[in-house]
């Protein structure tokens, strides 16, 4: 289903849900490494300008803080960058706050039990080991332990049990590799390897504590396993009816996981985890890469971005 278009064309993007219910859109490329930033309001299905970042960048990260506010981090705008903001809903202004202490794009960016904010590998000259944790009631960035491999274009994972799961990602190839971050220690774990290499893949977190992977380079691309943190096993399920990368994943309210385009698809498809199966279901109206999927208080969910792409549209499940 078609809704309001944006205001600007942009992929590798990042979208938030407000506290408001109301979507933030941030950066992104659209022929031009963006600055700009605007809110998608669910009731009237209209998108509406808000502040601009201090700087454009794309191949960011954003992430929700406990206070309302969300917290920009990194990504290029033609080169890495360490710089961080926040943008406060109640007045739509950005505000620059501590720089990481590493520049880094296509990492990743985990909010913790503990408030903290979790930022994973990237690329800077080479593959990232490093991370860091931001405290929001200080503004400042503090290296805690190096994952044991370099990686970006990977996956972060908050599990049940307030570990973080690392999936995959790319250093000088395509890495099958995962390991497990323990917020109590700040130390990172090997655990057991997929099945398959993948970088550009997904994870989900599951309602029953799995994490579902999908897709990516590498590998084959209609693949998907399990991980089971209970047993710390990798587990091959149904392959998808399409092979992707670059694709986006939701979670909805009733469990089931949807799985939206990848370069050069409209095509979606939905993962019943109860009986592990994938039910092919109406196409987009668009082909989308390095686009965003965000599940609406409605429980519906917007898509938004590709390239040279204002168009966005709601999936109503």
């Amino acid at each position: 289903m078609n809704t309001g278009n944006m205001n600007i064309a942009r992929y590798l993007h990042t979208a938030s849900v407000l506290t408001n219910g109301k979507i933030l859109v941030a950066g992104g490329s659209g022929g031009s490494t963006l600055a700009s930033a605007e809110l998608y309001d669910p009731s009237t299905e209209l998108w509406t300008l808000t502040g601009n970042m201090t700087n454009a960048r794309f191949g960011h990260r954003a992430t929700v803080l406990t206070n309302g506010q969300v917290l920009v981090m990194a990504g290029s705008n033609g080169s890495p960058m360490k710089s961080a903001e926040l943008y406060n809903p109640l007045n739509g202004i950005w505000t620059a706050t501590g720089d990481l202490n590493s520049a880094r794009y296509q990492h990743t960016a985990s909010r913790l039990a503990n408030g903290k904010i979790l930022v994973t590998g990237g690329w800077n000259i080479v593959s990232l080991a490093s991370a860091e944790l931001y405290d929001s009631s200080t503004g400042i960035w503090t290296f805690t332990g190096n994952m044991n491999t370099g990686r970006y274009r990977h996956t972060a994972s908050v599990l049940t049990n307030g570990k973080v799961l690392v999936t995959g990602g790319y250093n000088s190839g395509h890495l099958m590799s995962t390991e497990l971050y323990d917020p109590s220690t700040g130390v990172w774990t090997l655990i057991s390897n997929m099945n398959y290499v993948r970088s550009d893949h997904t994870a989900s977190l599951l309602t029953n504590g799995n994490v579902l992977v999908t897709g990516g380079l590498g590998g084959n691309l209609k693949s998907a396993e399990l991980y089971n943190p209970s047993t710390g096993k990798w587990n091959i399920t149904t392959a998808m009816n399409y092979a992707r990368r670059e694709h986006a994943e939701a979670v909805l309210n009733n469990g089931k996981v949807l799985i939206t385009g990848g370069v050069g698809l409209s095509s979606a498809e939905l993962y019943d985890q109860s009986i592990e199966v994938w039910d092919a279901i109406g196409n987009m109206s668009n082909s989308r890469y390095g686009h965003t999927t965000t599940v609406l208080t409605s429980g519906n969910v917007l898509v938004v971005g590709t390239s040279a792409s204002k168009s966005t549209e709601l999936y109503l499940p």
